[in-house]
């Protein structure tokens, strides 16, 4: 049994859990958030917190024992407080720009990079900077890694799309023959 997987998960106030056999639905103030848990993990509602337990002593369910409690834990907290991701487009000429449910990306290429922003994901664009805000910890970082994925920073230069916080190690470029 996982360690991890024992430990209850508290329930804020502002977080309701619902239960249809063996799925799971959690609404908050952010959204709302569904997960299925497999046949072989069983959950226990208190008032204010919800625990996983392992009903088989198969490697898969120990496996998934503290898996599907981390799942839920992201859940919970994705429908009360969110999740966030933020990048910079960083080198000269390179910009980004939201248009209705897109973010435009002009990064070097010949043509500009459009990425479309899926449904229940927040994304605000200015000054080179993106953020995106969600309340599925999974789409916040599939959005964030594809528009990532578009231009990875140059390991010479540095421009590129950074994750904010980032720290990039340049490298030197060639040294100048010197006349002799």
């Amino acid at each position: 049994m996982s360690h991890l997987g024992k430990k209850p998960i508290s329930i804020p106030a502002s977080v309701i859990v619902t239960e249809d056999g063996q799925h799971l639905t959690v609404s908050g103030p952010k959204g709302e958030l569904s997960l299925k848990l497999p046949l072989h993990l069983g959950f226990k509602k208190d008032k204010d917190s919800i625990s996983l337990s392992c009903l088989s002593p198969s490697r898969q369910a120990r496996c998934d024992h503290g898996t599907f409690r981390a799942h839920l834990k992201n859940m919970i907290q994705g429908v009360s407080e969110g999740w966030a991701k933020s990048l910079e487009v960083v080198g000269t000429g390179y910009k980004a720009e939201k248009n209705q449910d897109q973010v435009i990306l002009n990064v070097g290429f010949i043509h500009p990079v459009k990425i479309t922003i899926p449904a229940g994901l927040d994304v605000q664009v200015d000054a080179g900077k993106i953020t995106i805000n969600g309340a599925d910890k999974y789409q916040v970082g599939q959005l964030a890694a594809k528009i990532y994925d578009v231009r990875r920073p140059d390991s010479y230069q540095g421009k590129g799309v950074l994750y904010s916080g980032q720290k990039l190690k340049l490298k030197p470029g060639k040294a100048a023959k010197t006349a002799a």
